[in-house]
C-alpha cells in the first residue's frame, strides 16, 4: 500500500507540480494507511490496576512491538479496572469507535471471582466476539481459569469457554493470560491475582506470539 500511495505521489507531483507540502501530506496519509491500531480491551488486568499506565501490559507490549520494528503498530489501553463480560459487552461498540484493526480480548475474570453463572459469561464473550467479526477485526482471545476454591463443577465450567469460544470462532487463542504469573507472591502485587510491572513483562513475553500471528493476518 505505502509502494502504491508512493508511486501515486510521483505521478501526482510530475504531472501536477506537487508542492513540497503537498508531497509531505502524502507520505503522512501513506503511513496513515500502514498503522495497524491494537485496542486492549479488557479489566484491572488490562487496565494496570496498581500501577503506573506506562507498566501496564498494553504500554509495554507497545514499545516492545516498536522495538522489534512494528513501529506502525499502536497499542491502546482500553482497559477498566472491577469491569465484568457483561460491560466488557456494553462498551463494545465504543470500542469499535477507534476502528481497532486487533483486538485483545481479555475479560471475565471477574464473572468467575463473582461466582456469576458460566452460561452467562460465555454468551457475554460470544456476544462480543460476533461484534468483533461483524466488523472484521482480528481478535486475540485471551483465556482465563479460575480459582479452585469455586468447586470443580463451575471451575471446569468457567475453564472451558475459551477454548470453545476461540475453536468456534477461529480466533488467536492465549490460553491463559496469567500464565507464570498468577498466585506467585514476586510477579503480584500481593494479592496473588493483580500482576506487577515484573509480572506484565512475563504477560508480554507471552502474548507476544500470538499478537504477531496477528498482526500477520492483518497484512495478508
Amino acid at each position: 500500500m505505502r509502494v502504491l500511495l508512493f508511486l501515486a505521489g510521483i505521478m501526482m507531483f510530475v504531472g501536477t507540480g506537487c508542492t513540497r507540502e503537498e508531497e509531505k501530506e502524502l507520505t503522512v496519509e501513506s503511513d496513515k494507511q500502514d498503522e495497524i491500531i491494537i485496542v486492549a480491551v479488557g479489566d484491572s488486568l488490562t487496565a494496570g490496576y496498581g500501577l503506573n499506565e506506562e507498566e501496564s501490559y498494553p504500554a509495554v507490549l507497545g514499545l516492545k512491538l516498536k522495538s522489534d520494528g512494528y513501529g506502525h503498530c499502536q497499542v491502546i489501553n482500553s482497559g477498566v479496572s472491577s469491569e465484568t463480560s457483561s460491560g466488557a459487552l456494553s462498551r463494545i461498540d465504543w470500542v469499535l469507535g477507534m476502528k481497532p484493526d486487533i483486538v485483545i480480548l481479555e475479560t471475565g475474570a471477574n464473572d468467575g471471582l463473582r461466582g456469576i453463572d458460566p452460561d452467562m459469561v460465555e454468551k457475554n464473550i460470544r456476544d462480543i466476539l460476533l461484534r468483533l467479526n461483524d466488523a472484521e477485526v482480528i481478535t486475540v482471545l485471551a483465556g482465563m481459569k479460575m480459582v479452585w476454591n469455586l468447586g470443580p463443577v463451575y471451575v471446569k465450567r468457567f475453564n472451558d469457554i475459551y477454548p470453545k469460544l476461540a475453536d468456534e470462532f477461529e480466533t488467536v487463542f492465549m490460553p491463559f493470560f496469567l500464565e507464570g504469573v498468577a498466585m506467585k507472591r514476586k510477579m503480584t502485587i500481593g494479592d496473588g491475582l493483580h500482576p506487577n510491572a515484573e509480572g506484565y513483562k512475563v504477560i508480554v513475553e507471552n502474548i507476544y506470539p500470538y499478537v504477531l500471528e496477528a498482526v500477520m493476518k492483518k497484512q495478508k
